[in-house]
């Protein structure tokens, strides 16, 4: 079983790719286009892992976005409303945006690599940010069962 890890549209954009549990390839796409911090789509790091692991898009199982848009929904809304007099028309603009982008990866997918949708099987998986750090790590492990803790860096308080 393939399967293809993407963070999109995010800091740090990224592919991975795993076959049967174990890691084929992993790149960011800043390797690539030498962005750093690149936050756009990855394509040039989607293309390294397919061809490192010798397949293509059809031939990929499952399909993981390490982002949920509709996760934290009442956190990012609360975020939004306290901050909007200090966010530009443009940021808010562009977030929401994004939010679609990762929502309609399929589609960004097919057009880019110039593929039909319906060649693309592989059944496409929204994860919430923290959770898919926990599968990029659980599901390479050796492990049936784990307890798993994610802690990202806290905001610098000044």
């Amino acid at each position: 079983m393939y399967i293809l890890g993407i963070n999109a549209y995010h800091g740090d954009a990224a592919a991975a790719i795993i076959k049967d549990g174990r890691l084929i390839a992993a790149a960011e796409e800043e390797r690539f286009n030498r962005f750093k911090h690149s936050a756009g789509f990855p394509e040039q790091a989607i293309r390294y892992c397919l061809k490192e692991a010798g397949i293509g898009l059809e031939d990929l199982d499952h399909i993981g976005i390490s982002r949920d848009p509709s996760a934290h929904m009442h956190k990012k809304i609360l975020y939004a409303a306290t901050r909007v007099a200090s966010l530009k028309r443009s940021q808010i603009k562009d977030r929401l945006g994004n939010a679609a982008r990762v929502r309609d990866l399929k589609d960004e997918l097919a057009r880019v690599f110039s593929i039909s949708k319906k060649q693309l099987r592989a059944r496409f998986h929204n994860i919430e940010h923290h959770r898919a750090h926990l599968a990029s790590c659980f599901f390479v492990s050796p492990f049936e069962r784990a307890a798993l803790l994610s802690i990202d860096r806290l905001p610098s308080r000044r």
